[in-house]
C-alpha cells in the first residue's frame, strides 16, 4: 500500500507508577531523518527506539518525543567516572607545570568537569522502562503508519485519475498527428496548383515531401513510451513497499517524452495538448514528492 511521508501518531502507557506518552510525527524528506526529545532517564533507549521506527519507515523527517510523569529516581545511583577524572587531573597538572602555576586541584574542581559523574540505573528498572517505552512507542507507530497509509491512498487516487487524463490526451496527440500529415499533403497540393497552374504536378515529389515531413514530426516513439511509462506507474502504485523514488524517476521520463512531442510538433492543437499534459505531470510530481 502506498504511504505518504507525512503522519502523526500518539499513545499513552502506564506501568510501575510511570505515566508515559509517546508522539511520532513526520514531514517530507528525500531520506530517513530521525530526531528525538525525551527525559534524560530514557536517553539509554534512544537508539533502540530509532531502530524500532526505522524498521517501518523508509523515508521522511521523523521526530519522536517521550514525556513521562511519576518517574522514580530512587533506583538511580550516581557514580564517579574515575578514568575520566584521572585524565582531567593529569591534564590540569601538566598545564600547571607548563605555566609555572601551583597545584591547587581539589575534588570540587574535578567535580565541576563535564561527565565526571554518571547516573547508573538498576538493570531491573531499565528493563521495565524499555518494556513500557517499546510497547507505547509501537502503538504510537501503528497510529502513525495508519495515517500515512490513509494519506497515501488519497495521493494514489489523485495520481491514477491524472494518469487517465494524460492517457486520453496521448490518444488525441496520436489522432492529431495522423491528421497533420494528411493536412500537410493537401496544403502542398494546393500550393503547387497555385504555382504551376494547369501544368502537371509531380505526384512522386509531393509524396516524398510528405514522407519527409511525416518523418521529422513523427511522435509514435514518444507516445508508445508514454503509454509504457503510464503502465509502469500503475504497476508500481500497486506495490506494498516505498515507491516514491521510483515514481519520481518515472515522472521525469513522462515529462521528457512530452517535451519531445512539443519540440517536434508546431501544430496548435498538439501544442495545447502538450501544455495540458505538462500541467498534469507537474501535479503528479507534487504528489509523488509526498510519497514514501
Amino acid at each position: 500500500m502506498v504511504s505518504s511521508m507525512t503522519g502523526y501518531g500518539r499513545a499513552r502507557g502506564e506501568k510501575g507508577g510511570v505515566d508515559l506518552t509517546v508522539e511520532i510525527k513526520s514531514v517530507n524528506s528525500r531520506y530517513f531523518e530521525y530526531s528525538s526529545r525525551m527525559p534524560r532517564a530514557f536517553a539509554f533507549l534512544e537508539e533502540r527506539l530509532k531502530k524500532l521506527v526505522n524498521e517501518k519507515v523508509a523515508r521522511g523527517k521523523v521526530e519522536l518525543s517521550v514525556t513521562a510523569v511519576g518517574l522514580s529516581e530512587q533506583e538511580t545511583k550516581v557514580a564517579p567516572n574515575l578514568e575520566l577524572a584521572k585524565q582531567y587531573l593529569s591534564a590540569m597538572r601538566e598545564m600547571g607545570q607548563a605555566l609555572g602555576l601551583s597545584d591547587d586541584v581539589t575534588v570540587s574542581v574535578l567535580a565541576r568537569q563535564p561527565d565526571v559523574f554518571v547516573s547508573v540505573r538498576a538493570e531491573q528498572e531499565e528493563q521495565a522502562l524499555w518494556e513500557l517505552a517499546s510497547e507505547t512507542a509501537q502503538r504510537a507507530l501503528d497510529a502513525f503508519l495508519q495515517m500515512r497509509r490513509t494519506e497515501g491512498e488519497k495521493l494514489k487516487e489523485d495520481i491514477e485519475s491524472r494518469l487517465c487524463t494524460i492517457e486520453k490526451m496521448v490518444g488525441e496527440v496520436e489522432r492529431d498527428s495522423e491528421q497533420r500529415v494528411k493536412a500537410y499533403t493537401e496544403r502542398l497540393y494546393e500550393r503547387l496548383k497555385a504555382v504551376l497552374g494547369d501544368r502537371t504536378i509531380d505526384e512522386a515529389r509531393v509524396l516524398t515531401e510528405a514522407a519527409v515531413f511525416a518523418d521529422k514530426t513523427a511522435v509514435d516513439e514518444e507516445t508508445v513510451r508514454l503509454r509504457s511509462h503510464i503502465k509502469q506507474y500503475r504497476e508500481i502504485l500497486q506495490k506494498d513497499e516505498p515507491v516514491g523514488r521510483k515514481l519520481d524517476f518515472l515522472t521525469q521520463e513522462l515529462n521528457r517524452e512530452t517535451n519531445t512531442i512539443g519540440s517536434k510538433c508546431s501544430d496548435l492543437e498538439i501544442t495545447k495538448l502538450v501544455v495540458e499534459m505538462k500541467a498534469e505531470i507537474e501535479k503528479i510530481r507534487e504528489q509523488v514528492q509526498n510519497m514514501e
